[in-house]
């Protein structure tokens, strides 16, 4: 009885083993990802142009897909508000950018130092929690006061929007940096300085790699609403120009754009993480 128990036993072992060899059949669940996505996204455009052709909404509150797409063209070539498409676009971008330079200088520092020091983190932790619930529009209405109607006070907006992500993931990638990697370090005889050059930081770049990722988003998000003070170009002033004016086409338009820089900029980072840190699992 035993014996045929554990025969049994290892008959089913053996067919888990070549149940779990044998690939399973169908589709890899990327692929169908991609199809659904395909499908929801073809399902939205065909309801969409389906409400439009038949008059249920007016044109100007939901104009068709067609002539978002003919306002896309029109606007590439001939501009709106005294801008083409592609300077509303650069103007925001260098906005974007401009702010991420000024937040990684200040927030990677500030990272390691609430990571590598308790002082440190007894200055700076305080300032990061109070600052990263906070909305960044909130502190507009003071920036504006302080620094002005002109660049500064967009590009610092943005900033503020982008410092608390970085802050928080350079120092969480520092805390996670192992200590045997460090000591050995030491018993080699590297400086602080090195050290920190050499093994901190590329054991921290993939979590402050993800900072910069989730604070371009944050940041990408604030600029429409910083645009609206007083710029002459940019995507958010574009679509609050063409508000006010009703032309709503134009400003479905400059959602689809805002929409599509984001997954760049989402897309490029994703890329720098496969190329700059290989060997992390991360993003």
């Amino acid at each position: 009885m035993t014996a045929d128990t554990d025969a049994a036993a290892s008959a089913f072992a053996g067919g888990g083993a070549a149940s779990r060899a044998v690939p399973a059949r169908g589709w890899p669940a990327g692929r169908i990802t991609a199809v659904v996505a395909t499908l929801t996204v073809a399902g939205l455009l065909g309801a969409w142009s389906l409400t439009a052709a038949a008059g249920l909404v007016s044109p100007v509150f939901l104009p068709s897909p067609t002539e978002v797409a003919r306002q896309f063209s029109a606007v590439a070539r001939e501009g709106f508000v005294d801008a083409t498409l592609s300077e509303h676009l650069l103007a925001s971008l260098g906005r974007v950018f401009a702010a991420l330079v000024c937040a990684i200088a200040v927030s990677v520092p500030i990272g390691f130092a609430i990571a590598a020091s308790p002082v440190g983190r007894g200055i700076f932790d305080p300032l990061i929690e109070f600052l990263r619930p906070s909305p960044p529009l909130a502190y507009l209405p003071l920036v504006i006061i302080w620094v002005g109607i002109g660049e500064p006070s967009k590009v610092l907006v943005i900033a503020i929007a982008m410092v608390a992500p970085i802050v928080i993931s350079t120092a969480a990638g520092v805390r996670g940096v192992s200590k045997d990697r460090v000591n050995a370090a030491r018993a080699f005889g590297a400086t602080r300085l090195q050290v920190l050059r050499l093994v901190v930081l590329p054991s921290a770049l993939p979590s402050i790699l993800t900072g910069i990722r989730i604070a371009l988003g944050a940041g990408w998000s604030t600029l429409v609403a910083a645009e609206l003070v007083a710029a002459t170009r940019g995507l958010g002033f574009m679509i609050q120009s063409a508000a006010q004016f009703l032309v709503t086409d134009i400003v479905i338009m400059g959602i689809v754009v805002i929409a599509a820089v984001s997954f760049a900029l989402e897309f490029a980072v994703r890329l720098a993480q496969r190329v700059f840190v290989p060997w992390s699992d991360k993003g």
